[in-house]
């Protein structure tokens, strides 16, 4: 527990971070795989509706040494349809073991002729067999209850998100939602599992979890994007992100804390003492907690990211902090290149040496060939055209090379070479 605590505080101060939003396709791609086959299963299979919704009669008598086939059998044969559930009920104080027989609608004498049935083959008396019918009133009555509940609460969900946050985050949330129960009620067809009044009341509530998680992130992005647009630090998403990773042990640590209690009422509880309603309820919620964990972080706030993304102000806020992460490496390729140094001279002299031929025999000749090569050009030209007599003042700039960095000399400075030295080659000394 101490390595997570350390994790977390990692985490908050953005030392180590999880790309959620960054991956939002794939999550994206995980969860609509998951709803495809959710949808395929309720298109195929279907719910199993108790007899509380669909309506028939129940048989309760006591478990004895009978097995469930012998009872199916037993009931199917008096006329209670092949479409008998037998369930094995252990009272959870203790006590003696039950057998829970549900079957369609039934008539009084079809309901005599199954408990008379079942009296003769397991030995029961009629008295001791309870027999219940239930319409199918009653059940459409909860159906249509819980979807005017479910109706109810979104809407009070969305005008509350939109008040307290604004209406893109409401919009997410409610996505998450969508997500949850879609979810949800896919692994109950998948399964085949039975849908009980028990099953509708954790379906409402896993949306109260689902969506208390959800507010929790949604409180802590808008703490981090609180004058997001004032500067340059990070764009929208990275802020959300940031929040995530924030939030992420704290909602790690929620969401197990919630299931242990609903695992243990669900594989203990239900496994081993076969407690119906206890089964129907810890069974949607273990479902629902699980999605809407995996909804609150992977969906949730990537689906505000894209929608706060599209915004003007923020498309332009996402160019500005790209541009700046593009200046900080262009700045850091300048610190490289300072770093390693500036080449050496020679390599700038033969750089400048490409200019002109005479410039790169020149640099190639070496110092000490050029300078005797320069004496010996100023001498022809003094013997050649007369122009500069030994021991008389020489002009300035005369046989003297031009100042590599400086000007160049005009022309009235510039000596006149003759023809005997243009076509003698550069760095070579003459022969007297």
């Amino acid at each position: 527990m101490a390595s997570l605590g350390s994790i977390g505080g990692r985490l908050y101060r953005g030392e180590v971070k999880v790309e959620f939003v960054a991956r939002q396709r794939l999550w994206y791609t995980i969860s609509g795989a998951i709803l495809v086959i959710s949808v395929a299963a309720l298109v195929v299979f279907g719910l199993n509706f108790s007899v509380d919704f669909k309506g028939g009669s129940v048989y309760q008598f006591a478990a004895g040494s009978s097995s469930i086939a012998q009872v199916r059998q037993t009931v199917s044969g008096a006329g209670g349809g092949d479409d008998t559930i037998v369930q094995k009920i252990t009272p959870l104080g203790g006590g003696a073991a039950k057998w829970q027989v549900q079957t369609h609608p039934l008539t009084v004498k079809q309901q005599n002729t199954v408990q008379s049935a079942i009296s003769q083959k397991f030995g029961v008396p009629d008295n001791a067999i309870a027999v219940t019918s239930i319409g199918a009133s009653w059940g459409s009555q909860i159906s249509q209850k819980a979807a005017e509940a479910l109706i109810a609460f979104l809407v009070v969900i969305v005008i509350y998100l939109s008040i307290a946050f604004e209406w893109k985050m409401a919009i997410a949330a409610l996505i998450a939602l969508a997500h949850d129960i879609v979810i949800t009620i896919g692994v109950y067809a998948l399964a085949h599992f039975q849908v009980s009044p028990a099953s509708v009341i954790g379906l409402l509530t896993i949306l109260g979890y689902s969506l208390y998680d959800t507010v929790v992130v949604f409180d802590k992005v808008r703490e981090n994007t609180a004058g997001l647009l004032a500067s340059s630090r990070s764009t929208y998403s990275q802020a959300a992100n940031q929040a995530l990773n924030q939030t992420l042990v704290r909602s790690i640590n929620t969401s197990i804390i919630a299931l242990l209690p609903v695992a243990s009422i669900l594989f203990v509880g239900a496994g081993f003492l076969g407690a119906g309603e206890l089964k129907d309820l810890a069974l949607v919620l273990f479902v629902g907690m699980l999605s809407g964990t995996y909804s609150s972080i992977c969906i949730a706030t990537p689906v505000l990211a894209d929608l706060k993304e599209r915004e003007p102000q923020y498309k332009a806020l996402a160019k500005r902090v790209q541009l700046r992460a593009s200046g900080g490496r262009a700045a850091q390729r300048a610190a490289a290149k300072a770093a390693a140094g500036t080449k050496p001279a020679a390599s700038r002299g033969g750089r400048r040496a490409a200019g002109g031929p005479e410039q790169a025999d020149l640099a190639a000749a070496g110092p000490q060939d050029a300078e005797p090569d320069v004496t010996d050009q100023t001498a022809d030209e003094d013997t050649d055209t007369g122009a500069v007599a030994p021991g008389e003042p020489v002009a300035a700039g005369a046989g003297q090379p031009a100042a590599r960095n400086g000007p160049r000399p005009g022309p009235r400075q510039q000596p006149r070479r003759s023809s005997a030295a243009k076509r003698r080659p550069s760095g070579k000394k003459r022969r007297r």
